[in-house]
């Protein structure tokens, strides 16, 4: 009897000694690995890892189209301030006046009429799209000529509407692709016309009225910022992107003639030499187009002639945005390569069709010995590309060490943010912890931002890291 006694004391002592033992050998784990133990337990629940994420810090968004990143609401919102008409049979902006016997009406009337409402936001974004007479991939695209007319005067409202939400998102960091000359370039390129010689071509294009664009363009610069940041900053109530750190990124569209691109292309280098605000230049544009594939070798001999010239400028390319069947086999073969070894590219937007160029594996190390990083933007490659999942090469890119950043590409079309698609990765990829704060890191480390402004970001996010891990 005294010894079942004895055993049973015994028993209970090592239970009460066990429990604050458990506790203790759980607090004396580091912040980081207790923030790596949560997020393991929490893997298989959206809802909390969804939480998880939105408090996360995220560094910057390095792959970020102005226009594409506005949502719906707002461009429908300009239009109806601004006494624009609606198309209803393409629901398509137009300039008034509206011509009813054409089926226009005014955009207004969108904000009384909830079925107009509803189909413009299907028609200008990704919402609730379903495959049919159109792929998703020109639907995708078609969207951008649906808003374009009311996105015209209002990109010091669109700068404040992309930087407060990422700044919500504990973002620190914005490169923002957009057009700050607002076309002017081209058809300075078109009345010029083409010629072989890239260095005969700079000087008559520079003579011939690119100064004046160069100039007229770093002012919109001047203003936009200015005024953005006064709409954020100066109201009665603050906006949540005061004082996030924005730099704009000059793009240039590859689906125009060949002369209008080389125009373009040097307008952004120029300005990139003229104005530390215009961080890097880069193609936009659909990647499968007839001119972008049929002229991508002359665009990429186009950027290696500009970066012999200006060599400080920075690259970041469009390339491999592309699928099996969207294009000829062989037009999956190259154009990564290209964009690094002929184009000189920093970093690569989306590099989707990376395991069918030719010797991808040597490409993955090329990238991987270069630090050329890979911009993946998980979101739109699903709903432009079909890709996703096991298709996806975000694991080999991981497993190959090429510097990896998440971007949104154009979260207002995509209807998505930044959060959402580190949650896409973290549940489709199985990141842990570790490799989300390296890919964290990565998306200021690989910025184009001044080294000063760089390693006061660097500082900044890994306080934000460290305040994040604690409440674990």
């Amino acid at each position: 009897m005294m010894k079942t006694s004895m055993r049973r004391c015994a028993f209970f002592l090592f239970f009460v000694l066990l429990i604050p033992f458990g506790v203790y050998a759980q607090r004396t784990k580091s912040a980081e690995q207790r923030t790596a133990d949560y997020l393991e337990s929490i893997r298989n629940q959206p809802l909390l890892l969804s939480a998880f994420v939105e408090q996360m810090p995220k560094g910057g968004d390095l792959h970020n189209h102005l226009t594409g990143a506005v949502y719906a609401e707002s461009y429908i919102q300009y239009a109806a301030d601004d006494g624009l008409c609606v198309d209803r049979p393409t629901l398509t902006f137009t300039q008034a006046p509206c011509d009813e016997s054409k089926n226009q009406v005014s955009a207004s009337k969108a904000l009384q009429d909830a079925v107009l409402y509803r189909d413009l936001i299907d028609a200008m974004s990704m919402r609730d799209f379903k495959p049919a007479a159109q792929s998703g991939h020109d639907h995708f695209f078609d969207t951008f000529g649906r808003f374009r007319v009311a996105a015209r005067a209002h990109t010091v409202e669109m700068i404040a509407e992309v930087a407060s939400r990422a700044a919500r998102q504990n973002e620190s960091y914005l490169e923002l692709t957009m057009n700050p000359d607002r076309g002017a370039a081209g058809p300075v390129g078109a009345k010029i016309g083409w010629e072989d010689d890239f260095a005969a071509l700079r000087d008559k294009l520079l003579a011939g009225g690119l100064r004046d664009v160069i100039a007229t363009a770093v002012k919109t610069i001047d203003e936009v910022d200015a005024q953005s940041k006064k709409l954020m900053c100066n109201g009665a109530r603050k906006m949540s992107g005061c004082g996030l750190e924005v730099r704009y990124i000059y793009e240039v569209y590859r689906g125009f003639p060949k002369e209008q691109v080389f125009a373009q292309a040097l307008t952004g280098f120029e300005m990139a030499m003229a104005d530390p605000r215009i961080v890097a230049v880069n193609p936009v544009m659909p990647e499968d187009g007839y001119v972008s594939m049929h002229d991508y070798e002359l665009h990429m001999r186009i950027f290696d002639f500009l970066h012999k010239n200006y060599p400080k400028v920075h690259l970041t390319l469009h390339a491999g945005e592309l699928a099996p069947g969207l294009v000829p086999p062989d037009g999956l073969t190259f154009h990564i390569r290209q964009a690094i070894e002929l184009g000189h590219a920093e970093r690569i937007g989306h590099g989707v069709d990376v395991m069918h160029e030719d010797r991808p594996f040597d490409l993955l190390k090329e990238m991987a010995q270069k630090r050329v990083a890979v911009e993946i933007c998980l979101t739109s490659n699903d709903l432009i590309l079909g890709i996703r999942g096991r298709e996806h090469p975000l694991p080999q890119y991981l497993t190959y060490k090429v510097p990896v950043v998440i971007a949104t590409d154009d979260e207002g079309v995509s209807r998505s943010e930044m959060s959402r698609e580190y949650q896409r990765a973290i549940e489709g990829y199985g990141l842990n912890w570790g490799q989300l704060k390296q890919i964290v890191r990565n998306s200021i480390q690989y910025s184009f931002v001044d080294d000063d402004t760089k390693a006061g970001l660097i500082k900044d996010l890994e306080q934000r890291f460290a305040k994040f891990e604690i409440q674990f």
